[in-house]
């Protein structure tokens, strides 16, 4: 009962996660992206991220088999590799008997396409290097390491990069990023089962400190157990021992296969209290009933969450086909959406999960490709502009880089200020009346104003009045840089 209810959640939240990627579903299902670790504790979401710590305290690493996505991606490739395995097996059998029918005296040749597992010890340095690695590539604003291996934000990867695959617009570090995620984490997930977030990944990393100590959890009663190994040849965590007749609780993921495998009933998933009083868990222990490990990786991710929590405080177009496609203009500083507050705490914030690009109806938020941001989303007007009454990506963003904002707010926040490139404008150079951007400019920042000693009109901002949407620039006629641009404020301020 335990392990279809795991699985009819954990398949509610892939499914729904999975359509929030595809643009789908944001305004009732935008709560489960709410639900991720990560982006809970970026945007200080702190009810989300207590009541994750509680549940695993409790229960176990139950977050990573029902809410993480990756995570679910992986039970979904272990499965697949399990049923692929079984029918293999059964033709292999079938066949052996038909050759046994013929030929009595054939020794056949036969191979295990059965997945197994075994058990394996903990990659203890591994783990926690790439623990600390991450929370300092986050204190220190180098979030490429954490875009990269953070859950999901490479599950958002995956999916958009298939996504926009298919609608014929993805951008190639998107394409290239996506599909070798989706390739590593599928043959991981193939051969090594969860390695991936016992090994890797940092959420499992910091959820696995607690999980040690869990209140309920698998428990193999010694009397009952026969030491058949089904219940280890399972574990797609590896984390049985079952000669040892002990559980690493730091890497079960509470999936509960081993409850259905094991015939003898020697596991149950129960009241467990703080200590463990089995004489397995007295070997793994130090002298004094405590496990030193524990403490001191207990001790050490408090101290590297306190100062993680710290840091993170400190189609619709345009309305003009193109007839030559749009390049991204030099800009003096990067655009970040409204909301964001100010370029710098954007990216402190952006796990990179591709989020608001799925949902950005414009066409505005790409990821970027270069390393000092790479993956985590730009603003690019080439394909099309920020409405002022849009608020998409503010609603959906789980990590607090987008603060939400109300559309009447959104018109009173700038962002940017357009500046005019006389050289490429039309109008001043007697080419075209045109009047584009101020005809278009929903601020009225911007005024045709003729040019001295000319009867050509040029277009003026008023920069107190612009907010940097972009209108001006997307439906700028000259090509392939429009002769208006606007570049980023650093820090965002009220218009």
């Amino acid at each position: 009962m335990l392990r279809k209810t795991r699985i009819t959640l954990a398949a509610l939240f892939l499914v729904g996660i999975t359509l929030l990627f595809t643009g789908i579903g944001h305004d009732w299902l935008g709560w489960m992206a709410k639900l991720q670790f990560l982006p809970s504790l970026l945007a200080l979401n702190l009810a989300v991220v207590i009541g994750i710590l509680l549940v695993t305290f409790l229960l176990g690493r139950i977050y990573c088999s029902v809410i993480c996505p990756m995570g679910i991606y992986q039970d979904v490739v272990n499965w697949l590799r399990r049923r692929l395995g079984d029918l293999m097996q059964h033709l292999q059998t079938e066949r052996i008997k038909r050759l046994k029918a013929l030929k009595p005296d054939a020794k056949p040749a036969v191979r295990q396409y059965t997945k197994k597992f075994s058990y394996l010890k903990e990659h203890r340095w591994v783990r926690y290097g790439v623990l600390v690695l991450s929370i300092l590539s986050i204190v220190l604003s180098g979030q490429m390491l954490i875009a990269l291996i953070a859950p999901y934000s490479a599950y958002g990867r995956m999916v958009q990069s298939l996504v926009q695959a298919f609608a014929g617009s993805v951008s190639l570090a998107l394409l290239v990023t996506g599909l070798l995620t989706l390739i590593i984490i599928t043959c991981s997930a193939w051969l090594w089962g969860r390695e991936y977030c016992n090994t890797i990944c940092p959420v499992g990393t910091v959820l696995s400190l607690l999980s040690r100590i869990s209140l309920i959890r698998p428990v193999i009663d010694s009397d009952k157990c026969t030491r058949c190994g089904k219940c280890a040849r399972g574990c797609k965590s590896s984390c049985i021992d079952f000669k040892a007749g002990k559980i690493d609780y730091s890497r079960c993921v509470d999936c509960f296969d081993c409850l259905e495998n094991c015939q003898e009933g020697a596991l149950e998933y129960k009241f467990r209290g703080f200590a463990c009083k089995s004489s397995a868990c007295t070997k793994a222990e130090g002298s004094d009933g405590v496990d030193q490990g524990r403490r001191a990786f207990l001790i050490t991710g408090a101290v590297l969450a306190s100062g993680l929590a710290v840091k993170a405080q400190d189609h619709m177009h345009g309305g003009m086909a193109d007839v030559v496609s749009k390049e991204d203009p030099e800009r003096g500083e990067r655009l970040v959406p409204f909301g964001a507050g100010s370029v710098k705490s954007f990216y402190d914030h952006c796990t990179a999960c591709q989020l608001c690009v799925s949902a950005c109806p414009n066409h505005v938020l790409k990821p970027s490709s270069d390393l000092e941001h790479f993956m985590q989303p730009y603003m690019s007007y080439a394909d099309g502009y920020c409405r002022p009454e849009c608020t998409a990506c503010s609603q959906v963003c789980p990590a607090g880089a987008i603060k939400p904002v109300k559309a009447e707010q959104k018109q009173a926040i700038r962002i940017g200020v357009a500046r005019v490139n006389l050289d490429l404008c039309l109008p001043a150079q007697g080419k075209d009346s045109c009047g584009n951007c101020s005809y278009h400019c929903p601020s009225g920042a911007i005024r045709m104003v003729r040019r001295p000693g000319s009867r050509n009109q040029i277009p003026t901002v008023s920069e107190d009045r612009c907010i940097g949407c972009g209108a001006c620039e997307n439906l700028c006629p000259s090509r392939p840089i429009s002769a208006i641009t606007v570049d980023g404020l650093s820090i965002h301020h009220n218009a």
